[in-house]
């Protein structure tokens, strides 16, 4: 696997985030040329490299709630990531194995989104 060097910089979100975006890459490449499936695929595409952009904007967000905000958009892509990949299983797009083996990228994301997002609203005072 080729990774760029930046990608694996900063802390365990921005690389889990990328990580995760990498492997929905792969997956869209795969369903596009082995299942011919087009359409859920370009969405599971643009929600599940979505977070690790965000992520990447938050770095230089402008205010403690810019920064929210940005990890707020992320959280809400990877729970679409999430929809779309049970989506592609119960349609038979994905083996059991296929989705139990991604999945887990996106709950473990998911989780620290969250942290993150709660850590930055106790610390600024904002809940």
């Amino acid at each position: 696997m080729k990774t760029h060097k930046y990608a694996m910089k900063s802390g365990p979100l921005r690389q889990k985030s990328f990580q995760m975006a990498n492997r929905i890459v792969k997956l869209y490449k795969y369903l596009i040329r082995e299942k011919k499936e087009y359409i859920l695929s370009k969405q599971l595409l643009r929600a599940g490299t979505n977070p690790g952009a965000m992520v990447r904007e938050s770095e230089n967000a402008e205010s403690d709630k810019d920064f929210i905000h940005k990890l707020s958009i992320a959280q809400k892509e990877t729970g679409e990531t999430q929809f779309w990949l049970e989506l592609l299983y119960e349609n038979d797009y994905l083996t059991k194995d296929e989705f139990e083996s991604i999945n887990p990228d996106t709950v473990e994301v998911m989780k620290i989104l969250r942290s993150s997002i709660v850590t930055k609203k106790q610390n600024s005072g904002l809940l």
